[in-house]
């Protein structure tokens, strides 16, 4: 009697689930990031993701200042995407801050907040790392931290490429890998159903 072949099972469109995820900004790097993020975490489901930005206001300054007022701004851009576009899975909230150690020099880093349509929520905040006095001067004159980039290094519009981070480390990190370690962190509840956050 011939043996029969098991194969594996395949698995069929029915059986893919797709979820939507709509990160707060039309910026291409935090769209890319929210959705690298989002495959990094879960590689091996059937579950496909797909991103998209959409544009809603953060409720704090252009250049937030302080931990408290960057993470609100993530908060807020997260909770407004949600209520512009209820029908999504994911919401994410992507904002990029600055606060002053106790020496009064300039770090900065980035909130990330993750809402699920379950309401559950994830929150992470990147790596922080110092402004040369250069920029920070400029920062505290009051311009934005990529308006401070552009002069003090040249080029436009690095807020949709490699950001600060990536200026500052000749591209070993750029900002889309920045923000997506911190994704990846955020989802960290969605990832572990069965414990308390």
């Amino acid at each position: 009697m011939a043996s029969q072949q098991h194969n594996p099972p395949t698995t069929t469109p029915s059986q893919t689930q797709t979820q939507t995820i709509i990160t707060a900004s039309l910026n291409p790097v935090k769209i890319s990031a929210a959705q690298q993020g989002f495959t990094r975490m879960f590689p091996n489901s059937n579950t496909v993701h797909t991103s998209r930005g959409v544009s809603v206001p953060s409720g704090v300054p252009d250049q937030p200042i302080s931990d408290a007022t960057t993470l609100l701004g993530a908060q807020n851009r997260a909770a407004n995407a949600r209520a512009l576009e209820p029908d999504a899975d994911y919401w994410v909230g992507i904002e990029g801050g600055i606060d002053e150690d106790e020496t009064g020099l300039l770090r900065n880093f980035a909130w990330v907040v993750v809402i699920a349509k379950d309401g559950r929520i994830g929150k992470a905040r990147t790596a922080t790392y110092y402004l040369p006095k250069e920029t920070a001067e400029l920062v505290r004159g009051g311009m934005e931290l990529g308006k401070a980039d552009e002069v003090v290094f040249g080029g436009r519009n690095s807020k949709q490429k490699n950001g600060s981070v990536g200026l500052l480390t000749g591209d070993v990190i750029d900002r889309r890998g920045y923000y997506v370690e911190a994704v990846v962190l955020a989802l960290i509840p969605f990832k572990n159903p069965g414990l308390t956050f």
